[in-house]
Parts: C-alpha cells; sequence; structure tokens
C-alpha cells in the first residue's frame, strides 16, 4: 500500500503549517453553510481534518493505482481515428477512481455539490496526481474550467454546468492558442458571431488543445469586427458537437496520456461568458492564473517523483564496493535536489494561500458592505498573487527540469533508457516551463511588481521574526541580498533605459525569489528544525546565484544590447 500524501513529510508539514484559518473561514462564511450542506465543516478543526481525510484518499489512489499504470499509459497513450479520441482504458480507470473519491468539483461551492476547498490543497492533489502520473495532472487540472464559469459565468450557465462538473459527468478545456497565435493572445482570430437571433457561433481554428475532445470548451474568440487587438476579443462557452472537429492530436516529446488537439470550429454554436470585449483582459488572465499555479504544482510532482527515482537508485547501485550515494559528487546533487525540490513546494504554497486569500477578499471588496479595510485588503492580496504566481511558476519549472536532469545524470546509462522512469520524468518536465507561459513571460508578468516592490510587506513579516542561532546568521546573509536587490532595483529604474530593464528582467526577478524563498526555508525552519538544514543548503547555493546576478544587473555593461546582432548573425 502506498500514500502520496501519508509519505511525504513535507507535505504534510505544509498543510499543518500553512496558515489558511482566515482564507477557510471566510470561504465557510463563518462556517454557516454547515447549517445548510452537511459536507460543510463546523469550525477549522473539522476543515483541516476534512483536507487531511480527502488528501489521504487522493494519495492512497495515486500510490496504489495511478502510478503503477503510468508506464503503460505513457508508452500507448490514447487513440485517435475518424475525429475520436479515445483514452487509454487506464486513463479512464484513473478518472473513474477519483471521480469516485468525489474529487471532480474540488473547489466548487456546497450549492453545486462542490467540497469548497481552497486552491491550497486543491493543489496539494495536483501535486500528488502529478507525481503519479503527470499526463493526468492535465485532466485532473482542468477544474480551473469550472472555476472560470463558476466566477464569470451567469447564473443559469453555473446552474447548467457546474453540478455536472462536480460530479465529474463533464470534462473541460480552454480553447486559447492557434495556429499562428501562442502567447501573443491579443491577435487571436477565432470569429464569433451571431444570427439574427442573437446566437453566437465560432468559426476558426485552436491548435494546442489539451484534452480538445472535452464535453465543454471555453474558447477565446474574436467578437467585435474590425478589432486587432485583446480589447475585440470574448469568452465563450461551447459544447461538443458535429460541427467542432478534432482534427488531428500531436505526437509529443512527453505528457503522453493526454490527448493535445488541433480544433476546427465550423459555426459551432456558443454561449457569451460574462461580458463582451472582457475575454483575454479579465477572464483569460484569470483563467491562466489559475493554470500557472496548477503547472506549478505539476512541475513539484514531477520533481518529487524524480528524486526520489534518485535517491533509490543511488543507495542501491554500487559502484568500487559501496553505493553510490556515499560518494561527495552524488550525495552533493541529491542534496542540491532536495533543497531545490522543498524550497519551491514552499513557494508554491505561499502562492496559494496568497490567492486564497485574494480571492476570498475579493469577493468581499465586491459587496454592498465592503468596508475600506477589507478593499485594502482586497489590494494588497492581489498585487502579492500578481506577483508570486509567475515566480512560483518560474522557479518551479526551471527546477523540476534541473531535478530530472540530475536524475538521469545519477541513474547514469540506465537512466538513458525507457527500462527506468527517470527518461520519463525528463520528457514531462520540459514542458512545465514552456505552456501556460514561458518562463520568459513569466519574468514579463512578475517584473513590475519587483520594480513596485510588491512583495517587501510580506518580507519584512518574515524579517521581523525572531531568529537564534545559526538561523540568525542565516537570516542576516539574506537581509544582505535584500538590501542588494533594493540597490539594483533602483539602479535599473534610475537608468530609465527599456533595453536594459529588459534586458536585466530576469535577472532580478530570480534575485527577488532567491530572497523570498530563502526567508520562507528559514521560517519554516523556526517550525521545526529539522528543516534547518534544507534552508542552509538552499540559502548558501542562492547567496552564490544571486551574488553572479547582482553582479550582472550593476555592471551597466551595454555589450549584449550593442553587438547581439554580431553574434547571433556571425
Amino acid at each position: 500500500m502506498a500514500n502520496f500524501f501519508s509519505d511525504n513529510r513535507d507535505l504534510e508539514f505544509t498543510l499543518n503549517n500553512l496558515d489558511l484559518i482566515e482564507a477557510v473561514t471566510l470561504r465557510e462564511n463563518n462556517y454557516k453553510f454547515a447549517e445548510e450542506f452537511e459536507t460543510a465543516p463546523v469550525d477549522y478543526a473539522d476543515a483541516l481534518d476534512n483536507f487531511n481525510r480527502v488528501l489521504s484518499v487522493v494519495g492512497e489512489i495515486c500510490g496504489d493505482n495511478i502510478e503503477p499504470r503510468s508506464r503503460t499509459v505513457d508508452r500507448e497513450g490514447p487513440h485517435f481515428a475518424d475525429g475520436v479520441v479515445t483514452y487509454h482504458p487506464l486513463t479512464q480507470a484513473n478518472l473513474e477512481d477519483l471521480r469516485k473519491a468525489d474529487v471532480s468539483g474540488v473547489m466548487l461551492e456546497h450549492r453545486f455539490g462542490g467540497l469548497n476547498f481552497p486552491v491550497s490543497v486543491y493543489t496539494m492533489m495536483t501535486e500528488m496526481v502529478s507525481r503519479a502520473d503527470a499526463s493526468l495532472q492535465n485532466l485532473f487540472g482542468l477544474q480551473d474550467i469550472a472555476e472560470t464559469i463558476a466566477e464569470f459565468g451567469s447564473e443559469e450557465q453555473k446552474q447548467q454546468y457546474l453540478p455536472l462538473f462536480a460530479k465529474g459527468l463533464v470534462d473541460g478545456s480552454m480553447d486559447l492558442t492557434e495556429p499562428d497565435y501562442g502567447s501573443d493572445l491579443q491577435a487571436v482570430k477565432l470569429r464569433a458571431w451571431q444570427d439574427e437571433n442573437g446566437q453566437w457561433y465560432l468559426n476558426g481554428m485552436k491548435r494546442f488543445i489539451t484534452n480538445g475532445c472535452a464535453q465543454v470548451h471555453l474558447v477565446l474568440a474574436r467578437s467585435e469586427e474590425g478589432t486587432g487587438d485583446g480589447r475585440g476579443l470574448s469568452m465563450f462557452i461551447c459544447e461538443a458537437c458535429p460541427q467542432l472537429v478534432v482534427r488531428r492530436i500531436e505526437d509529443k516529446m512527453g505528457i503522453h496520456g493526454v490527448a493535445t488537439c488541433e480544433l476546427q470550429y465550423n459555426d459551432v454554436p456558443a454561449q457569451l461568458c460574462g461580458k463582451r470585449r472582457l475575454g483575454l483582459i479579465r477572464y483569460v488572465m484569470s483563467l491562466m492564473n489559475g493554470a500557472r499555479v496548477a503547472i506549478s504544482a505539476q512541475a513539484v510532482g514531477i520533481a518529487e517523483a524524480a528524486y526520489r527515482a534518485a535517491r533509490q537508485y543511488a543507495a542501491e547501485r554500487e559502484q568500487f564496493k559501496k553505493s553510490i550515494d556515499k560518494f561527495p559528487a552524488i550525495y552533493d546533487m541529491l542534496a542540491g535536489m532536495k533543497a531545490k525540490l522543498t524550497a519551491a513546494r514552499t513557494l508554491l504554497y505561499e502562492t496559494t494561500r496568497a490567492v486564497d486569500l485574494r480571492t476570498v477578499y475579493t469577493h468581499l471588496a465586491e459587496g454592498s458592505e465592503a468596508t475600506p479595510e477589507i478593499r485594502e485588503m482586497a489590494k494588497y492580496y492581489n498585487k502579492l498573487a500578481a506577483i508570486l504566481t509567475p515566480m512560483c511558476k518560474a522557479m518551479a519549472t526551471e527546477s523540476a527540469n534541473q531535478i530530472a536532469y540530475d536524475t538521469i545524470q545519477i541513474h547514469g546509462g540506465t537512466g538513458f533508457m525507457r527500462d527506468f522512469n527517470a527518461e520519463r520524468f525528463y520528457r514531462d518536465a520540459r514542458i512545465t516551463n514552456i505552456y501556460e507561459g514561458t518562463t520568459q513571460l513569466q519574468v514579463v508578468a512578475a517584473i513590475g511588481g519587483v520594480m513596485q516592490r510588491d512583495a517587501d510587506k510580506r518580507l519584512n513579516e518574515m524579517f521581523a521574526l525572531e531568529y537564534t542561532g545559526e538561523s540568525a546568521r542565516l537570516a542576516e546573509l539574506v537581509k544582505a541580498m535584500y538590501a542588494k536587490q533594493l540597490e539594483a532595483v533602483k539602479f535599473v529604474a534610475d537608468r530609465k533605459d527599456v533595453a536594459y530593464h529588459d534586458l536585466h528582467a530576469r535577472d532580478l526577478v530570480e534575485m527577488e525569489t532567491y530572497v523570498f524563498v530563502g526567508m520562507l526555508m528559514l521560517r519554516d525552519a523556526q517550525k521545526c528544525e529539522d528543516r534547518f538544514v534544507l534552508a542552509e543548503r538552499y540559502i548558501l547555493d542562492a547567496q552564490a546565484e544571486f551574488a553572479k546576478r547582482y553582479a550582472k544587473v550593476m555592471s551597466g555593461d551595454q555589450t549584449v544590447i550593442d553587438h547581439h546582432r554580431d553574434v547571433i548573425d556571425y
């Protein structure tokens, strides 16, 4: 019997120390929902017990059922013929196991049959599913489709779709990318038009659509004639029908268990979701931010699986009459991998906590009884979530790629063979820092918050904690990095040079991440002294990386800007 929750003490630690009391209490309307719904908690202790129980159930499904099936799913994948996608029988069995566990509507309100869990707990589920089979997360994680309808759809649309999602009776996809437009979503051309009765129809193409064979689709389409930017785009809901054609599924490097589709819309009937013109600037950005958190969890799950494979192999593989984990070159790699993994998880759940608080305070701020204090809290958590989400995706996905790379290195030649899972983890990890916005786009999303110092309040809260002994020494190291970060931000801002700003944006975002995560690791070490060694390893590694980036930013060197064409075109 394997349980991917109870065997992961870092995940258990995270749940029990994340401080979700405020978010859960507000989400449960001060636990008044318990008067109406049997599944609603009566207080936070009851809610935490529910979280532990459900996570344990999902952890058991992941360990006993999903993971043992993952190699076969990866080898054989879905089948496509005559425009019909058929998922592998083992993938279908995985989805049925999760449906029976009643985790198809984790974040949906009680009134729709959902669990009304916070994003943080749902993210823990997606992490465990990803550890078991990363491709399955791309199906399980599409609960964000239902969340978007819950957030922006009409009451009629909510009643139509959300109970079906909660019961696992329908699945979804978000149809954004087009053959010529990936990250440049404001250039989307798929056309939405209305007939004389006001019925909407969709015409055009979409590409790289995860689970494009779904029953319910959220589609970004151009509703305003004569427009060419994001202000002419709206969000639509449509359903699988003969006019919506799956032209093919992609032959991919990894994530083999889920179908990635090219779709053709031939006057597909659709419903407008929300208001016209807000499709990209509000609805898709909300949807993508949720997806970015989910992909961060996917990356952490892959990294967890890869690290465990490397650790086990190194302990069992003998060379020169001793296991290879006794060699400094190997145990140094393993220690670095473990520190990166723990750090990524720490930032992931600090991010989800900010997202949970943003959600509840934003809803309160939109109410008629909102106070200035509530509006201020909504504004603060909006800014904090806005900077942490891209920082988290960048760090988690880049770390997962490095950990998967090192896992193959530790396996040596056997890691290159399909007899071991190491090569699959490497293939699956590679997409995480590409889809839902590349790392370069995460930098674009985060740099504004770095320059405006949107995370300083949270940082100062952690700086204010009492650190003693070796922790105090490490805290001083991070504070010194922080002082240099402020200096670097001012240096770049004062230059008023767009090219220089853009060239060093990634350096500044990564420096910010080293500082913020360093303090998160120290904060957690104060709660559990066993975690000090992880904080120490992370901060010492981060210090060297920070110094390299700081030197680049502060150099003022223009060589790359002035001569990049000479290098590229040589």
